[in-house]
């Protein structure tokens, strides 16, 4: 892969940015087929193991453009998050962050830290290798969390330094927090300060910040208050769960799997322990079971219609982590099993 940024890479940026402002977009979600209830490994475990099994070569996810297959790190990470939190499938986390991590590879997605440098990814990127107990200061010699503190801003703002324009979001900022949680000098007051401060009117955060109307949304929202937990700013998370609990549908879900998984996750993480069961049934029933073909058992659709394995692969990557409810503050991949488990049907 060639390090300056191509044209895959803005495609990739573009479609991140595009899938991050459709995340929330409600969908009627319908039961997973009907079957003999799965014995065996958890839900989390399930999902985990049928994620494994999607990585190309063992080691990287794919997103597809125009019918050509691209390498995505950052869905590759998501995997990598979500083998953590189902505690299983060490050994595809460790082979996927390897790939990542390769110096073509891992440059092309964070930038070669001169002319291009990306705060979402390399926030990213650094929260995945501390979660696997590696040391994100030397990542094939280059230290990712010196990187990102250089690319904050005066008020506090984690942005992009590219040529091809700033794609920093809230994501951006509250990855950029969450990894630099895990550092000896912790998260910089202004950071947390800078997200605190783009909080809407109604307690939820938006995805832009600076818009003319803010408007929340549940996916920016869920990340926020991990963030600001971590931060030390309990009453700013505490606004954006008061938010999350209210715009939660009666199905317990928050429109498909991917919100649902990031809302679910957040409110475990952040004390509602029962909004997140409610948000947990919504993506149990979302999850293939033994009534559904054995090659999509264990997958999370992304809304409950035809399944799509398409979107289903980042549906589930997401959904693990509300499944399991451990917060990206907490998420470890000590101790995690080797393995990628297969739903077991009578």
């Amino acid at each position: 892969m060639v390090v300056r940024l191509s044209r895959h890479h803005l495609l990739v940026l573009l479609c991140g940015l595009l899938a991050a402002l459709t995340l929330t977009t409600p969908a009627l979600a319908a039961p997973a087929p009907a079957g003999p209830v799965p014995t065996g490994p958890t839900r989390a475990e399930a999902a985990a193991g049928w994620l494994a099994r999607q990585l190309v070569d063992g080691e990287r996810l794919e997103v597809v453009f125009d019918g050509v297959a691209y390498p995505d790190q950052g869905l590759t990470l998501d995997a990598v998050l979500a083998f953590a939190a189902a505690g299983v499938a060490d050994d595809f986390g460790a082979s996927a962050l390897a790939w990542v991590t390769r110096p073509d590879i891992r440059d092309g997605y964070v930038g070669d830290g001169s002319t291009e440098a990306y705060a979402g990814a390399t926030a990213k990127l650094a929260l995945a290798v501390a979660v696997r107990g590696a040391d994100p200061t030397d990542v094939g010699g280059v230290d990712l969390t010196a990187r990102l503190r250089s690319l904050q801003s005066t008020d506090g703002r984690f942005t992009d330094r590219s040529a091809f324009g700033d794609y920093s979001n809230a994501f951006s900022q509250s990855l950029a927090i969450l990894a630099l949680h895990r550092t000896a000098p912790g998260v910089p007051p202004a950071a947390a300060s800078w997200l605190a401060g783009t909080r809407c009117a109604d307690g939820g955060y938006p995805l832009l910040p600076a818009q003319p109307v803010c408007t929340s949304d549940v996916d920016a929202t869920a990340l926020a208050v991990q963030a600001l937990r971590a931060a030390g700013r309990p009453a700013d998370a505490a606004a954006g769960l008061r938010w999350l609990v209210s715009v939660q549908g009666t199905d317990g879900g928050f429109g498909n799997a991917n919100s649902t998984g990031l809302a679910a996750q957040a409110l475990r993480a952040g004390g509602r322990p029962l909004a997140w069961a409610r948000a947990r049934t919504f993506l149990t029933g979302l999850q293939v079971g033994c009534a559904g073909a054995p090659a999509d058992r264990g997958a999370v659709d992304f809304d409950g219609g035809t399944f799509d394995p398409q979107t289903a692969v980042r549906a589930t990557a997401q959904a693990v982590l509300g499944l399991t409810g451990t917060g990206y503050a907490q998420l470890t991949a000590t101790g995690t099993t080797a393995g990628a488990p297969v739903t077991s049907c009578p």
